[in-house]
């Protein structure tokens, strides 16, 4: 190959490479940025329900300062409840007692999806499907389901699960799912990395039993395992479709699906695997599409030994199985070891860049919110006016739907007692999940040049049908663009008003 010809070849690789990280890439316009909000640290715990209230929207004020466009509240920790359910008792991690509801009387999961349509976020639901009693649990509500069907559960150490072998366990658990996607606005379903439990050294799980009576058709009791877990993902999946269509399945699995050494097409890791030791096979409910997302817990830091991050995220980018994929941070471990290509600094900026180089990796999550919240090592700060500067929309799930809705009509501006608001009427919508439920106002000083994809042109995201306008002498000329959202984030096309502020 002659010269002429290499340095062709390589002005071409060069401008591919270009070409795919656009503008968009350092400031997506459409980016998930979540943040897991839990309740199994006890930070719940002996606060009052106006505290706790208070607590909360100071932390939804501080994850929306961030960027932070959705919410993962934890809702069911150990088979209860942080929110009234008449399926299961209410949560210790609410009350400090199993059973016992708040007084005076509220509604967590209500409350937080009130709060996070306020903000513009999304609320994801998070369950743990099996998990019944922990290490600390120190007595269930005397009308737990447990005390009805102990049948259904087995001991594994010193905690209780539902048995995954069981077509009553997972009936219960659909039933539980049910009730919530029924009679809650949710945006998803949520499951983390419990599964079957982490293994404990020397001592199997306790299912030989059931393996000997329903494991007839499988070759190893781990395909059968895995299958057990299948079967519950997939009626999951069927019953929210059936219920709402546009309520989103999401899992959480822990960071590392098989190592190489297992399998080759595992990552070049040495930890724990999903497959082989939780039962969870991931990529299969992702390629089976019965699931709408994963969000992989890549929480170690780059160069790890046994499981480095910058390995982990390119076999998850190769990987998504054509399915939405987001990673998940661990902040404090991110915060906490320096960047081995820039000892000047932590990872974040090295993670954000992996994170962004991949088209098929459409956004992160933080582990925890907490310490988003607390600015741990100036990770707030860097979110909110670097990574997170512009605002973002949610990805769309064009599997689930990709229909926009149609245009706002009748888009005017008005003076008020309240100041100079620019007004807008929703669109007809024939179905639910046509319906708008959002709007995006954008700003441009010219009504030529404009880019509906540049962030930095968003003014506001809102589910209110007007927008006040930051008038100041009438001087000079602004064209408003106006977009509506469905559910989904389907969004329809602009219509332009030019005002003088």
């Amino acid at each position: 190959m002659n010269g002429k010809c290499l340095i062709f070849i390589f002005i071409l690789f060069v401008s591919i490479r270009i070409a795919a990280q656009p503008h968009q890439q350092i400031h997506p316009k459409r980016e998930f940025r979540g943040a897991w909000i839990q309740a199994v640290n006890g930070q719940f715990l002996g606060k009052s329900t106006d505290e706790l209230q208070q607590y909360l929207i100071s932390q939804l004020n501080a994850l929306q300062e961030a960027g932070i466009n959705a919410i993962i509240f934890q809702i069911r920790p150990e088979a209860d409840a942080l929110y009234a359910s008449e399926i299961e008792p209410w949560s210790r991690f609410l009350t400090g007692v199993q059973g016992k509801e708040p007084a005076p009387y509220w509604d967590p999961m209500a409350f937080m999806i009130e709060e996070c349509r306020k903000r513009n976020m999304e609320f994801h639901a998070w369950i743990n499907p099996y998990r019944v009693k922990t290490n600390n649990t120190k007595e269930l509500a005397p009308g737990h389901l447990y005390y009805q069907h102990p049948e259904w559960f087995v001991q594994y150490g010193n905690q209780l699960y539902f048995n995954p072998a069981l077509s009553q366990s997972r009936d219960h658990i659909l039933k539980v799912v049910s009730d919530v996607v029924s009679r809650y606005d949710i945006d998803a379903i949520h499951m983390d990395d419990y599964f079957y439990p982490y293994p404990i050294d020397g001592v199997d799980f306790p299912d030989e039993e059931y393996y000997a009576r329903y494991g007839g058709s499988f070759t190893s009791k781990a395909d059968w395992r895995r299958n057990n877990v299948n079967i519950l993902i997939k009626q999951l999946h069927e019953t929210i479709r059936s219920i709402k269509p546009w309520v989103k399945f999401g899992i959480s699995p822990f960071g590392i699906y098989r190592n190489e050494k297992t399998d080759p097409l595992g990552s070049k890791t040495n930890g724990l695997q999903n497959y082989d030791d939780l039962y969870a096979d991931v990529l299969l409910w992702a390629r089976e599409g019965w699931i709408d997302y994963s969000i992989p817990q890549v929480y170690w830091e780059i160069g790890h030994p046994a499981a480095d991050y910058e390995t982990l995220i390119h076999w998850w980018a190769r990987h998504p199985e054509n399915r939405p994929l987001f990673i998940g941070q661990d902040v404090e471990r991110t915060v906490k070891h320096i960047d081995p290509k820039n000892p000047s600094s932590h990872q974040l900026p090295a993670k954000m860049a992996l994170q962004r180089s991949y088209q098929t990796i459409g956004g992160s999550c933080q582990w925890a919110a907490a310490s988003v919240v607390n600015n741990v090592g100036n990770y707030k700060t860097a979110l909110s006016e670097h990574y997170h500067k512009y605002p973002a929309l949610i990805p769309v799930f064009d599997f689930m739907d990709s229909t926009p809705p149609g245009k706002v009509k009748k888009v005017k501006s008005v003076w008020t007692p309240n100041g100079y608001v620019l007004f807008w009427t929703a669109p007809k919508a024939k179905t639910e999940m046509d319906e708008a439920v959002r709007y995006v106002v954008y700003r441009y000083d010219n009504k030529k040049n404009y880019d509906l994809e540049d962030p930095s042109t968003i003014v506001a995201i809102t589910s209110e049908p007007w927008y006040k306008l930051p008038y100041e002498d009438g001087k000079k000329r602004y064209w408003y663009r106006v977009t509506a959202l469905d559910r989904l984030h389907n969004e329809s096309k602009s219509v332009v008003k030019k005002v003088k502020l």
